[in-house]
């Protein structure tokens, strides 16, 4: 048998929850379906509450995931939709910096060094160059604070006014933030296909986010197929192989050079469980051969 440790690196968006023991529940998820990352909410992404960081079961869930050759390195949290790094607006900056500050302190806590975070969105007619240093700002103001985490700022589709829609933007705000280890990115595929990046030919979008940003940036790939055409601009995820992007590519994409050590995390939408959906999923990537489970 082959250890998970020296396998693909592949997993999935779990649930974290008080009814299956929180991390314990979400580890089991992660297992089941052959997975040797994943990433989780701390609670809710729409609201502010979250569980006692006491009683979620951290010290067995770091026991168990050395037990089965998961490095916590290889776990991502994500934080909530509900904040906007790249706001105007005093008491909106003030929400923002308190809750991402409580889930940074809690991805510590847990033992992660990665959580994603959505850039924003430039409102009432914000010039992007506001955006985007309102974006490096709240990051240099957090890691005051923060020493350990590295916030990876999440690739968009460009729907509304979103912000890190280009390599070009999310560079510019990593120009800006003054810890460079506590910066990453993350690379969404159906966010970037949707916003124009053709992953018929994976080679050269990561040759050019290398020369854009630089690929020691990279930290975390989220996989997903795309509803959308290119260049759509609508963020709609769909399962590996019955999208736009294709099987092909999103496998050329798992198994190049430039993601040999970066977490791949699916995030498709869920047929009747997570451990049915992603199961099948991880299966055809790792077996690299696409199977018709939605129809079959």
């Amino acid at each position: 048998m082959v250890s998970k440790s020296n396998k693909l690196l592949i997993g999935s968006f779990v649930s974290m929850n008080k009814a299956d023991k929180y991390l314990l529940g979400s580890l089991k998820e992660a297992l089941a379906c052959d997975e040797n990352c994943l990433m989780f909410y701390n609670g809710s992404p729409q609201t502010i509450n979250r569980p006692n960081i006491n009683e979620i079961n951290i010290n067995e869930f770091q026991t168990k995931c050395n037990e089965n050759n998961i490095k916590l390195v290889n776990i991502i949290v994500h934080s909530p939709y509900i904040i906007n790094l790249a706001t105007n607006e005093i008491a909106k900056k003030e929400f923002t910096f308190n809750i991402l500050l409580n889930e940074v302190e809690r991805t510590h806590k847990i033992g992660s060094k990665y959580i994603v975070v959505h850039p924003g969105n430039a409102t009432n007619g914000m010039e992007r160059s506001i955006a985007i240093k309102n974006v490096a700002d709240m990051i240099n103001k957090i890691n005051k604070i923060n020493k350990n985490v590295c916030l990876c700022l999440e690739t968009m589709s460009g729907k509304g006014n979103e912000i890190g829609v280009t390599f070009s933007e999310l560079k510019q705000i990593i120009l800006l933030v003054d810890n460079k280890e506590l910066i990453g990115i993350c690379l969404d595929t159906c966010h970037t296909w949707d916003y124009g990046y053709d992953w018929n030919d994976s080679e050269l979008i990561f040759k050019e986010f290398d020369k854009v940003i630089g690929l020691k940036y990279l930290k975390v790939v989220h996989l997903n197929d795309s509803k959308n055409e290119l260049n759509a601009h609508k963020d709609r995820h769909e399962n590996i192989g019955y999208g736009k992007i294709g099987f092909k590519n999103l496998l050329d994409i798992c198994y190049s050079p430039y993601t040999k050590n970066i977490p791949k995390i699916l995030e498709t939408p869920i047929i009747d469980s997570i451990i049915h959906t992603y199961k099948k999923e991880v299966e055809m990537i790792r077996n690299k051969k696409f199977i018709d489970w939605k129809n079959n």
